[in-house]
């Protein structure tokens, strides 16, 4: 009771940090019981805490007593499966090493209890209060298409996407992808297909074909070495040719300084994982046709392109602010306490 009267008497501060590929995003609410007075936010050019942002953070400890501290899960071993049932939820995750939360008594959310530890050691200077998955922060953006349709929903974040399938608000399929990895693994493939490609060469060389050329001055390989011939103007012609296709063709792909465009990395990953959709037994597959997506950190036009054009979908894309979200969820878990 006296608690709740300190509340009229004081406002409270919301702390949200969302970090991202190279920075941290700290965005701050400060509210009075019905308003907010004050919002600002702060990025800095790290991805743990330095002192910087701790100086920043503490200097709102100052105003009162009532702030709370949340962060966006990050952790790679999180997803979330459509049950609640703990016996069930075994077919889709280790429930022994993981925490998981109910949402509406129909799906859960889950981290492994090693990130979740992680996490709290990171931030153990200023303290945690919650860390927030970003399934239930996707579910709360899409809350009325998540009730009254069959559709993919994604939250879009800076190197991972939360994709699920829901189906009238049951879950019907969820999964954490990670861009990354998934790029990892394509510059695997891709050494992998290098070293077929070397090994190829080798073995197609008749080493007897080779010495008989070298007893043969007017051998191709006379000819194919010595530059000069290039400028017979029927060769070159041919060769400017080639050269401006090829100069065409590089600069029309948009590519990053990785050698992969981004967003078709994250068309990628959900094809992929409808695909797992459509195949795993262990899902109820139906045919989807819509995809509804959080876009956190501003995608090009590409990744709908991608979806409309590869995939037929119907795609329909909205700018979710994550510090926003993540201070919303904070203040209605603040509100129940």
């Amino acid at each position: 009771m006296i608690g709740k009267f300190l509340e009229t008497l004081y406002t409270k501060v919301f702390i949200n940090i969302i970090v991202e590929n190279l920075q941290t995003v700290v965005y701050v609410e400060v509210c009075s019981k019905k308003d907010v007075l004050q919002s600002t936010h702060k990025v800095f050019e790290t991805t743990t805490i330095n002192s910087k942002m701790y100086e920043f953070v503490r200097s709102f400890f100052k105003e009162t007593p009532f702030y709370y501290i949340s962060v966006l899960d990050k952790s790679s071993n999180q997803g979330a499966v459509p049950t609640c049932a703990p016996s069930e939820m075994e077919k889709y995750c280790d429930i022994n090493s993981s925490e998981y939360i109910c949402y509406s008594d129909k799906w859960a959310f889950y981290t492994s209890e090693y990130d979740i530890e992680a996490i709290k050691h990171e931030y153990r200077s200023i303290g945690l209060d919650y860390i927030f998955s970003p399934f239930a922060i996707m579910a709360n953006f899409f809350k009325e298409k998540i009730e009254s349709s069959l559709s993919m929903f994604v939250l879009v974040e800076d190197n991972y996407l939360s994709f699920t399938i829901f189906d009238n608000s049951k879950l019907l399929y969820a999964e954490y992808l990670d861009m990354q990895h998934h790029k990892d693994d394509e510059d695997m493939l891709m050494d992998s297909s290098l070293d077929e490609d070397d090994d190829f060469g080798i073995e197609g060389i008749d080493l007897e074909e080779i010495s008989s050329m070298d007893d043969d001055d007017s051998s191709g390989f006379d000819d194919f070495t010595n530059i000069e011939d290039l400028d017979s103007g029927e060769d070159m012609d041919e060769f400017s040719e080639i050269q401006e296709i090829e100069e065409r063709v590089e600069s029309d792909v948009d590519i990053s300084s990785d050698g992969f465009n981004e967003d078709y990395q994250r068309f990628s990953l959900i094809q992929s994982a409808l695909n797992t959709f459509y195949k795993d037994p262990k899902y109820e597959s139906q045919f989807i046709e819509t995809i509804y997506i959080a876009d956190g950190i501003g995608t090009s036009t590409e990744l709908k392109s991608y979806l409309e054009e590869e995939m037929f979908l119907n795609v329909y894309v909205r700018k979710i602010d994550l510090g926003a979200a993540l201070s919303e969820m904070a203040k209605a878990e603040a509100n129940e306490i």
